[in-house]
């Protein structure tokens, strides 16, 4: 037995190195498929961000008073702007799948401002977010506004005409009232300290609904936040 026993507790041991690394085989497989290279059109479903304007005009006022307008900011009033749509994995997103990205033709950019009104935010979201749809620079575009026609904005939102103080959970409620099988698994409000910034909607490929509890687990914490009036309201 005394002579066995040593022989016998080495095999074991070989046989729980085989078993730790068949497992380490296995969760090395699992986290290379989730950090799936940024191959264009290889993601599972795109958030739809909705930036409340006066909130970003607000906030660059305050970081930079004595810049230049932004064009969003000097214009005509906004309310929830398209900020991008962007393709997501169910773990983490894709960005700048082409670099250098496909230069945007002035054509779409212009055919895009009143979604997006600044040229510098389209240039970007196609360099960023929409070399990894897979889709032509113009498919790309005709999805962004499919996908801001697919979420109705509450009527009450539209033209705020007074600085408003809301709670986030309202403000999701508002919007699932406003946009039927919406529910609270596929939409967050985003906020900065003291003001809502985004709504942000998650959408199948086929621009339905998607539930997305990563997206939403970044939801604004705050009990209330403020959101500015529209300009001229």
């Amino acid at each position: 037995m005394s002579q066995n026993f040593p022989r016998q507790g080495l095999h074991r041991v070989a046989q729980l190195a085989a078993m730790l690394l068949g497992l380490l085989v296995v969760f090395a497989a699992a986290s290379a498929q989730e950090r799936r290279p940024n191959t264009p059109g290889q993601f599972d479903f795109y958030v739809l961000a909705l930036s409340w304007s006066p909130s970003y005009c607000e906030a660059a006022r305050e970081r930079s008073p004595g810049r230049a307008s932004d064009p969003q900011c000097s214009g005509r009033p906004f309310s929830f702007v398209v900020h991008g749509l962007w393709p997501q994995y169910e773990h983490g997103f894709p960005s700048f799948c082409q670099v250098p990205a496909p230069r945007l033709g002035r054509n779409i950019v212009d055919s895009m401002l009143d979604l997006m009104p600044s040229p510098r935010l389209i240039f970007h979201e196609w360099d960023r977010h929409g070399t990894c749809s897979g889709l032509s620079q113009q498919a790309f575009f005709d999805a962004v506004r499919k996908a801001r026609a697919a979420v109705k904005i509450p009527a009450e939102f539209v033209e705020l005409d007074k600085p408003t103080t809301v709670k986030p959970a309202d403000v999701v409620d508002a919007f699932i009232r406003a946009n039927k099988d919406l529910s609270q698994a596929s939409i967050m409000v985003a906020c900065d300290s003291k003001r809502l910034s985004e709504v942000r909607v998650c959408l199948n490929k086929d621009l339905s609904f998607h539930d997305c509890p990563e997206v939403t687990r970044r939801a604004c914490r705050r009990d209330s936040i403020v959101m500015p009036a529209v300009r001229g309201g």
